[in-house]
C-alpha cells in the first residue's frame, strides 16, 4: 500500500526530528526525496542516511518562509527528479511566553514560518499536481492547532491557521485527484520538546523530570511520541491507496 516508486516528494524542515523521519520513510517506500531547511549540515545528514539505504535524495538549504527560496527549491527538485507529487510541509518554530511579553517581531516570525511557508509550498506544488491529476499534500500541524495552549498564543494561532489552510485546499483541490491533510502530533521526542522542558525549568524552578511530566500531562499523553510514529501516519496519507482528505489526524 505504501509503494511510492516513481513519486517525487519534498519535505520542508527535513534536517532533523519529524522532518527527517518523514523523509526517511518516504524514501524507504521508494520516493525520490528533496529536503529543505535552514541547516545545510543537518540536511546533508538526512540525504546521506537516505543514500546509505539505497534511496535518492537532494539537499536544498533555504528558508521555507521565503517565497523565492520556495520557488527555487521546487524548480531544483523538478530538474533533478521531476515534478513534486508529494509535499510534506513540516518546517515550524515555537516559543512559549505570556501574551503581553510576546514581541511583535516574534509573532510575525512564527506566522511566516508556520503559516506563510506552507502556503508558499502548496502554491508552488499545486500546478504540477493539477497537471498530473494526482498529488498528496500533508501539513504538520499540532494538537495546539485544535485546542488553545496557554503561553503559546502565537504558536497555537499559527497551527489553527495551518489547519484552516489545509481544510480549504482539500475542498479546492479534490477535483484534481489531490488529497490534503494535516497531521497533529502531541508532544514528540524532538529538540522542540527538550527546549520546552528547559524553558519551563527556568521559568518555574521545576526539575527536568517534573517539567517533562507537566508538559505531557497538559497534552493528555502518557509518553512523548516518536518522530517515526508521526512519519508512519504521513506515509499512509501519502499512499496512492489513501483517499482521506481534509482531515486533522491527531497522533498522541
Amino acid at each position: 500500500m505504501d509503494d511510492l516508486r516513481g513519486r517525487v516528494a519534498l519535505v520542508t524542515g527535513g534536517g532533523r526530528g519529524i522532518g527527517r523521519a518523514v523523509a526517511l520513510a518516504l524514501a524507504g517506500a521508494g520516493a525520490a526525496v528533496a529536503v529543505t531547511g535552514r541547516s545545510a549540515g543537518s540536511l546533508e545528514e538526512t540525504v546521506a542516511a537516505i543514500g546509505a539505504a539505497g534511496g535518492q535524495a537532494l539537499s536544498l538549504p533555504g528558508d521555507s518562509g521565503d517565497p523565492e527560496a520556495v520557488r527555487a527549491a521546487f524548480a531544483a527538485t523538478r530538474a533533478a527528479f521531476g515534478p513534486v507529487s508529494i509535499l510534506v510541509a513540516n518546517a515550524g518554530i515555537t516559543a512559549s511566553m505570556k501574551l503581553i511579553e510576546t514581541p511583535d517581531a516574534l509573532w510575525e516570525q512564527i506566522m511566516r514560518i508556520n503559516v506563510s511557508g506552507p502556503f508558499y509550498c502548496c502554491k508552488a506544488a499545486a500546478p504540477d499536481m493539477i497537471a498530473a491529476g494526482w498529488g498528496r499534500i500533508i501539513t504538520i500541524a499540532s494538537i495546539g492547532g485544535l485546542q488553545g495552549m496557554p503561553y503559546s498564543a502565537a504558536y497555537s494561532a499559527s497551527k489553527h491557521a495551518l489547519i484552516g489552510l489545509t481544510r480549504s485546499l482539500a475542498g479546492e483541490l479534490a477535483r484534481y485527484g489531490i488529497t490534503v491533510n494535516a497531521v497533529c502530533p502531541g508532544w514528540t521526542a524532538t529538540a522542540m520538546l527538550e527546549e520546552a522542558i528547559a524553558n519551563l525549568v527556568v521559568k518555574t524552578g521545576r526539575s527536568v523530570d517534573e517539567a517533562r511530566a507537566a508538559l505531557l500531562a497538559a497534552g493528555n499523553q502518557a509518553r512523548a511520541i516518536t518522530p517515526d510514529e508521526v512519519a508512519a501516519v504521513v506515509l499512509r496519507l501519502a499512499s496512492p491507496a489513501s483517499h482521506i482528505s481534509g482531515e486533522a489526524v491527531v497522533v498522541i
